[in-house]
């Protein structure tokens, strides 16, 4: 929402920008709808579809159900927000016309194989997270920037007070998390059944979402892509797998330090070429 979004005339003109060019588009309005703001939500979904968004992914079960009744051929895709970290969730999105699940990012690799193998049995694909911030909390029941700031990350809006200074036993910066990167576990991806690779982007500068789109495709391609470059545009101290491995320790955490800083000016400029 601190986002400078698109208006309809320039979504019109982004749409067709990517069909001709063989790119899909989907709109994000994933977040918990008011009651009073229903009709207000349904409204933009539905200007989305006219001018031919290819889906829209959703956190708000009724709004996704207003959706699905009323405009039943758009595909609604389930926002990580959603919190879908189980395979019993996925014939209740199923009814509501869920075509795809952005699976929460708090999933290990052997939780996440469950999933594909009952979205496969539902015909819905499962996309997830490779790479981009973690929340201390689960993605979408966060309350902390809520309760300290008024300001929701449910109604995106996050403070992110999680990257300030706690400090416990002489550990600093105890609820901050480095960024997750499962660039060189694509294909164990792949093997268990992910249809679709998320790259965090939104309000990012060009550069950093370049260097990431392109260590992944290097990394699908085959190709060799420095690791070090694209830590250097953007990371606090270093990336880590989340909890795909099943392994959480203090190795998690980490905080935007003055070298991060640094480090980044001289490869943003070079990818700005």
């Amino acid at each position: 929402r601190n986002a400078e979004n698109f208006d309809l005339e320039e979504l019109k003109e982004a749409i067709k920008y990517c069909h001709i060019r063989g790119v899909r588009v989907y709109l994000t309005l994933n977040i918990l709808i008011k009651e009073t703001e229903m009709e207000d939500a349904f409204r933009l979904a539905q200007s989305a579809y006219n001018l031919g968004v290819d889906g829209i992914i959703v956190e708000d079960l009724g709004l996704a159900r207003v959706l699905h009744e009323k405009i039943p051929e758009l595909k609604l895709h389930a926002s990580t927000q959603m919190s879908v970290h189980s395979p019993s969730a996925l014939p209740i999105l199923k009814k509501l016309g869920f075509t795809q699940v952005v699976a929460a990012r708090e999933m290990s690799k052997q939780e996440l194989e469950l999933l594909c193998k009952k979205a496969n049995e539902l015909d819905i694909t499962v996309e997830v997270f490779v790479h981009g911030a973690l929340c201390m909390c689960y993605s979408g029941q966060c309350y902390m920037s809520s309760m300290f700031g008024a300001r929701s990350g449910n109604r995106g809006l996050c403070a992110q007070p999680c990257r300030l200074n706690f400090k416990i036993n002489n550990r600093e910066y105890a609820l901050s998390l480095k960024d997750l990167s499962l660039v060189d576990n694509l294909s164990e991806l792949a093997e268990i059944g992910v249809a679709s690779l998320k790259i965090e982007g939104r309000m990012k500068r060009p550069e950093y979402v370049a260097a990431a789109v392109t260590a992944v495709k290097s990394k699908l391609d085959g190709n060799f892509f420095d690791m070090d470059k694209l830590q250097a545009v953007f990371s606090r101290s270093g990336f880590i797998k989340g909890y795909f491995d099943s392994k959480r320790t203090l190795e998690m955490f980490g905080y935007r330090k003055k070298e991060d800083v640094s480090a980044a000016a001289g490869v943003i400029k070079e990818l700005a070429v």
